[in-house]
C-alpha cells in the first residue's frame, strides 16, 4: 500500500467509526448503565476496555469520564477513568505508529519544518506530550494519533499521558458521579480544578513558547542530515 494511501485509508476508517456513532447514538448513558450493571464486579474491567476502544474511535473523553463517575462514583471511577483514558490513547498511539508513521515519513520528511518539529518532538518526548495534555483546547484523541507519527516512544507517551490526564479525568468523573447535585462539594472541586488546570496549560505554553521557537529556528538552519 502506498504511503498516501495509508494516511487516507487511517483517516477513512476513523471517519467511518465517529459517523456511525453519531448516526446511531446506541452510547446513551441509560444504555451503557445498564449494561455495564449485568456484569456486577467486573463491571469496571469491562468499561475499561470498552472506553479505552471507543477512545481509539475519537470518542469524547470528557463523556466516558463523566460515564464513568455515574457509573461507579467519585472514588473508584476516577482510577477507572485514567486508566482507561491512558490504555485507550496508547492504543490509538500505536495504531498511529504503526499505520501512519512510516506514511508520514515517506510522504513529507523532506519538508524542513516537518524535520524540525519531529527533532524537537523527539528531543522534548516526555515535556512535549505533557504539555499537549494540560493544555486547554488541546484535541486529545487527535493527540493520540498525530503522537504516534513523532519518534516519541510508546512509554514515554503512556506515562506523559497518565500524569496529564489525571487531574481532567478526576474533574469530569466527579462531575459525572455528582449529575443530580452540580452543587456538591466534589462538584465545585471539579469545576475549580478545570479552571486551574486550564490556567497551568495557558502558562506552560506561554513559557514554553519562546524556547520552542528558538530550536525550531535552529533545526531549520541546520537543514537536513
Amino acid at each position: 500500500m502506498s504511503a498516501q494511501l495509508r494516511l487516507v485509508s487511517l483517516a477513512a476508517a476513523l471517519g467511518t467509526f465517529v459517523l456511525v456513532f453519531a448516526l446511531t447514538g446506541s452510547f446513551s448513558s441509560h444504555r451503557i448503565r445498564d449494561w455495564i450493571d449485568g456484569f456486577g464486579a467486573a463491571g469496571p474491567l469491562v468499561f475499561i476496555v470498552v472506553s479505552s476502544l471507543l477512545t481509539v474511535v475519537l470518542f469524547p473523553g470528557p463523556l466516558l469520564s463523566a460515564a464513568s463517575g455515574l457509573l461507579f462514583g467519585t472514588a473508584l471511577g476516577t482510577p477507572v477513568s485514567i486508566v482507561a483514558a491512558t490504555t485507550g490513547a496508547s492504543l490509538a498511539f500505536a495504531l498511529s505508529r504503526w499505520w501512519a508513521h512510516d506514511a508520514v515519513v515517506e510522504t513529507f520528511g523532506h519538508h524542513r519544518r516537518l524535520i524540525a518539529l519531529r527533532a524537537w518532538v523527539g528531543a522534548r518526548g516526555f515535556e512535549s506530550v505533557l504539555l499537549a495534555r494540560v493544555a486547554p483546547g488541546m484535541p486529545y484523541n487527535l493527540v493520540n494519533y498525530a503522537a504516534g507519527m513523532t519518534p516519541v516512544a510508546l512509554g514515554t507517551f503512556a506515562l506523559a499521558t497518565l500524569i496529564g490526564v489525571a487531574p481532567r479525568a478526576f474533574a469530569y468523573t466527579a462531575l459525572g458521579g455528582s449529575i443530580g447535585n452540580l452543587g456538591s462539594p466534589a462538584a465545585i472541586v471539579a469545576v475549580c480544578l478545570l479552571v486551574a488546570e486550564g490556567a497551568v496549560g495557558i502558562w506552560l505554553l506561554r513559557a514554553a513558547g519562546p524556547g520552542t521557537a528558538r530550536s525550531t529556528r535552529d533545526d531549520r538552519s541546520a537543514g537536513p542530515p
